[in-house]
């Protein structure tokens, strides 16, 4: 019986040492993508407003992170914001719930119109509860549902559903508000 199991060790030894890859000296090293740290999950705001009004929001997925646009043509670099966790979303001005999927919910607002503010025709066509159009989020490693919360004095709201309290930036380029929120704590991807 000993010696099957030597027989059998040798044999499985013989064949792990042939599956093994060589790697030639010279290759370069494979970097691994870092992602950034430092992030975190308390409240963030910038208290400035605008009468350009909101356009549109989109969203894209990156390797550390998942993004959401808040596009406001004519809105400059001084675009204001609100982005924080909350308990359930609410709407300004009525104090509807608005219930939005995920483990957590961040409340972004821009202060921003999603009307004329002359005319209070609609520039974005939002409709208060209900998904984002035209965003697609399947496939997103932390976003889950996105809801629009409306427009109110001037401030645009929006639910962002997220799989857990995890870390986020906030970023402000040219007429556009940039929401980042982290896979994870770690930094890891």
């Amino acid at each position: 019986m000993r010696r099957s199991r030597t027989a059998w060790a040798a044999a499985v030894l013989m064949g792990a040492a042939l599956t093994v890859t060589a790697i030639p000296a010279d290759a370069a090293p494979v970097a691994a993508t870092a992602c950034p740290t430092g992030w975190g999950s308390a409240p963030e705001t910038r208290t400035t407003s605008t009468t350009a009004s909101l356009k549109n929001i989109r969203t894209g997925s990156h390797a550390c992170y998942d993004r959401m646009v808040i596009e406001v043509p004519g809105g400059g670099t001084g675009l204001g914001y609100w982005v924080r966790y909350v308990d359930r979303l609410h709407q300004d001005g009525s104090g509807r719930l608005v219930p939005v999927a995920g483990g957590a919910v961040l409340e972004i607002r821009v202060a921003a119109p999603a009307y004329d503010p002359e005319t209070g025709k609609a520039t974005y066509p939002g409709k208060v509860a209900r998904p984002l159009p035209g965003v697609d989020i399947s496939g997103y490693r932390t976003f889950r549902d996105t809801r629009f919360a409306g427009s109110f004095e001037g401030e645009t709201q929006v639910g962002l559903g997220v799989r857990a309290r995890l870390p986020f930036r906030v970023l402000t380029l040219t007429d556009r508000v940039v929401v980042d929120v982290a896979h994870n704590w770690t930094g890891a991807r």
